[in-house]
């Protein structure tokens, strides 16, 4: 059986494809990958924010799922919008990496707590967190892959980076890494460390079962089940800083979620713990906590200032 693996271009985006064929060949399949280029591969210029947040990074993609020119499509657990379009799906979501961010840079006797720092950061939710917690750094826009961004900073642009762990290791850069930054401060977006698999509902069952056999990790996908279900009712995309990050301790699920004000001056944060059989439903109430404490406000501010 052959199995037609869609990702986009970048060298983390091969990694993680050639990670999924890996398990797949392993599982008897037979694979071909095809890189796809997207919209936020091509715009680099402006933040994902402008250029449309839902479907910055799939939506080409999706559409060789929908008309059968691909079997699967692998992608960043993060990047994966809350709802997805009429007919896809999400299958599998591989076991989850550490899922922390991190302070990179070529001088390793910086830290946070430097007065003169200069940041380069895309994300909304890691600049609040930055506004909040040192609100005496600076930021700069990097986005790009991660050499691209790495060559920013070693051009001048920033003095350090912030990214997420996964990616950072995946490249081979933990040599870079200066402070792996608290779960506690630094809470990460939702499916962060985590490679997902996206299909359309046309794939045959023969080739579904095939891929969710030798691809998911149910531990895995009980945290990121209750993560997008949060998402999902907070109706939170990339660019807005809504985090969340579930866990299983003692057969419990426990989940911390929160929105932040662009400013950083804001933030509500919330800590369920429930069932695991009952993972979306949990992170659909957690949002509704989180929303019925002020997060709505904070919510409707941002989309206004978002839309300027």
């Amino acid at each position: 059986m052959k199995i037609r693996i869609g990702t986009r271009g970048s060298k983390l985006a091969m990694w993680q494809a050639h990670f999924v064929e890996a398990k797949l060949i392993a599982a008897g399949a037979e694979t071909e990958i095809f890189p796809i280029e997207t919209k936020g591969d091509r715009i680099l210029d402006v933040s994902i924010s402008k250029i449309g947040s839902k479907g910055v990074f799939t939506e080409e993609i999706e559409e060789q799922l929908a008309d059968g020119t691909i079997d699967i499509a692998v992608h960043s657990a993060k990047d994966m919008q809350s709802v997805l379009p009429e007919g896809f799906e999400l299958i599998s979501f591989s076991e989850r990496e550490v899922p922390n961010d991190v302070l990179i840079s070529n001088n390793k006797k910086i830290s946070l707590n430097d007065k003169n720092l200069v940041v380069g950061t895309s994300s909304n939710r890691r600049i609040a967190t930055l506004k909040q917690y040192y609100p005496h750094i600076k930021t700069v826009p990097v986005r790009g892959n991660l050499q691209t961004r790495i060559k920013r900073m070693e051009d001048g642009a920033c003095d350090a980076l912030l990214l997420a762990y996964a990616g950072v290791h995946r490249m081979g850069y933990l040599d870079k890494v200066v402070q792996k930054l608290s779960l506690t401060e630094f809470t990460p977006a939702v499916g962060q460390g985590s490679v997902t698999v996206e299909v359309h509902k046309q794939l045959s069952k023969e080739k579904r079962d095939l891929v969710r056999n030798a691809l998911n990790h149910k531990p895995t996908e009980i945290c990121l089940n209750a993560e997008r279900a949060f998402l999902k009712t907070m109706d939170g995309g990339c660019s807005i800083p809504v985090f969340g990050l579930a866990q299983i301790k003692d057969e419990s699920l426990q989940m911390t979620g929160g929105i932040m004000s662009l400013d950083g001056k804001e933030m509500i944060r919330k800590v369920f713990i429930g069932k695991l059989k009952d993972a979306k439903s949990l992170g659909k109430k957690l949002a509704e906590e989180v929303l019925s404490s002020g997060g709505d406000r904070i919510l409707k501010a941002i989309k206004t200032e978002l839309s300027k």
